[in-house]
């Protein structure tokens, strides 16, 4: 397993840290996510075979949130 640390901007409440989760999760590989509001992050592990940290960055930005 990798981890990727994703810089996240916009997020404001709980239900931000929901969404952003919800979609890393829905990703193919994707073993956990761990999503803070307070650091405007979300740790992602996941099987580098099975999906690629640009993945993440797409869903998130469709999620509409930015990636740092």
């Amino acid at each position: 397993m990798a981890e990727q640390v994703l810089n996240i901007g916009g997020m404001t409440c709980q239900g931000c840290v929901n969404s952003v989760t919800r979609v890393l999760q829905a990703l193919p590989g994707v073993e956990s996510v761990a999503v803070s509001l307070e650091k405007s992050e979300a740790r992602v592990r996941y099987d580098p075979s099975r999906v690629a940290p640009d993945a993440f960055r797409q869903a998130v930005q469709q999620a509409g949130f930015e990636v740092r």
